[in-house]
C-alpha cells in the first residue's frame, strides 16, 4: 500500500477548496491517468494563456477591463500550474534514490 509520503496531489480541489490526494500503487490506473490528462490540459491552457497575455500587453488599445480579466485568468492558471509542479515535485522526491 502507498505510504503517507507517496500520496499524489491531484490537479483539482475538494470541498471548500481543500487539496485532494490519491493513494495507489498503480501509476497506470484510471485515477492516475485522469490526473495526468487534466494536468496536461492545465499546462496546455497555461501555454495558450501566456501567448494571449503577451498579445494583450502589446496591445496599445487594451483597457483596464481587459487587463483585469487577464489578471484573473493568469491567477487561476498559475494556481493550477503551481499545483501540477508541487504534485510532480513530490513524485520526484519519492522516486529518486537517496543521496549520500
Amino acid at each position: 500500500m502507498t505510504t503517507q509520503n507517496e500520496l499524489r496531489l491531484l490537479p483539482w480541489s475538494g470541498p471548500e477548496g481543500k487539496p485532494c490526494y490519491l493513494s495507489t500503487d498503480d501509476k497506470g490506473g484510471y485515477m492516475s491517468r485522469l490526473a495526468d490528462n487534466i494536468e496536461a490540459q492545465q499546462l496546455g491552457t497555461a501555454a495558450l494563456l501566456l501567448e494571449h497575455a503577451s498579445d494583450t500587453l502589446d496591445d496599445q488599445d487594451a483597457n483596464a477591463e481587459d487587463l483585469r480579466r487577464l489578471t484573473g485568468e493568469l491567477t487561476a492558471t498559475l494556481r493550477n500550474v503551481l499545483r501540477v509542479a508541487t504534485s510532480r515535485g513530490h513524485l520526484l522526491e519519492v522516486s529518486e534514490p537517496p543521496r549520500f
